[in-house]
């Protein structure tokens, strides 16, 4: 075993992987053949003595061993770009904060938490970036975000089942509401019933093969005719506008809904709650991630109306 043979691409390659969680998907990130993925792959393998990932049909997962090594791989390189930055003369933001969020949460969560600390802490630089839950929670765990803003919905399970568990801190919790064109029948109410969705045209976001269509009101029965797929939720409302279907909402996106969508509560069913929730590794988190938080929980804060 010789670790110290490891090269700089080697980690960075193992990092793209965790996050990408295929081969061919970060060899396309990385501006690189799979094969020559494939290749740094192995020679991490044969330093480190152990294999670093296991491969399933959903793509790859790390192994006990590969979590050491990612652990000190995002160590490594985070040092090597603030060297490389000082070399190059480049301003060193004293505190810098990675914030992965889900794409709505873009729409009033984080405008007004980061407006709050620029006021605040205007030492503080947060870089965002947004994904899907699981994207996101491979991005905190590949070390290439400090600080995840996803979505939860019930059971209220665990964001992975990988080791050590994430830090997990809910933010808020609100119901799902229902976006629906201002010149549709239900708009007339400023709230509708869950018998009244049934037969209604959807408009919902990517999700997995088994998973229950995102954007469509849970437990209608039957199967829900999507007619328009989109992941970005200003798509969707704009489509919701144009009056091609209706689209599930978070209450909070009420406030940022374009012309033309009456967002409205649900009556009768399951209470469709949702969470929104802070992720992070554990351990000692720095200061400047503290304050980060403190600005999400702020502006989580004021009383929903529904």
């Amino acid at each position: 075993m010789d670790f110290g043979s490891v090269t700089l691409a080697g980690l960075r390659v193992v990092r793209e992987i965790a996050e990408r969680r295929t081969f061919s998907a970060a060899a396309v990130s990385l501006g690189y053949t799979q094969s020559a993925v494939s290749r740094q792959v192995a020679a991490v393998e044969r330093a480190a003595g152990a294999p670093v990932f296991e491969r399933h049909r959903d793509g790859v997962r790390l192994t006990a061993t590969g979590r050491v090594v990612l652990r000190h791989a995002a160590a490594v390189l985070d040092a090597i770009d603030a060297a490389d930055r000082e070399l190059r003369g480049l301003p060193a933001p004293t505190a810098t904060v990675r914030l992965g969020a889900y794409p709505s949460a873009g729409a009033v969560l984080l405008p007004t938490a980061l407006a709050a600390l620029r006021r605040t802490q205007p030492g503080i630089t947060v870089r965002t970036r947004d994904g899907s839950t699981p994207s996101l929670v491979r991005a905190l765990r590949a070390g290439s975000i400090d600080l995840a803003v996803v979505a939860s919905a019930p059971p209220f399970r665990a964001p992975d089942d990988e080791s050590p568990a994430l830090v997990v801190e809910t933010l808020v919790e609100r119901s799902l509401c229902v976006a629906v064109p201002a010149t549709h029948a239900l708009a007339a109410a400023d709230a509708v019933h869950v018998e009244d969705l049934r037969g209604e045209r959807w408009i919902a976001g990517r999700s997995a093969v088994d998973e229950h269509p995102l954007g469509v009101w849970p437990g209608l029965d039957g199967r829900p005719e999507v007619v328009h797929v989109a992941r970005d939720w200003l798509a969707k409302l704009r489509l919701v506008a144009a009056g091609h279907g209706l689209t599930t909402v978070p209450a909070d996106l009420a406030a940022a809904a374009p012309d033309g969508v009456r967002v409205l509560a649900v009556r009768g069913g399951s209470d469709e709650r949702r969470r929104v929730i802070v992720a992070y590794l554990p351990g000692p988190q720095p200061e400047a991630s503290g304050r980060v938080i403190d600005a999400l929980r702020a502006a989580t804060a004021a009383p929903s109306s529904t």
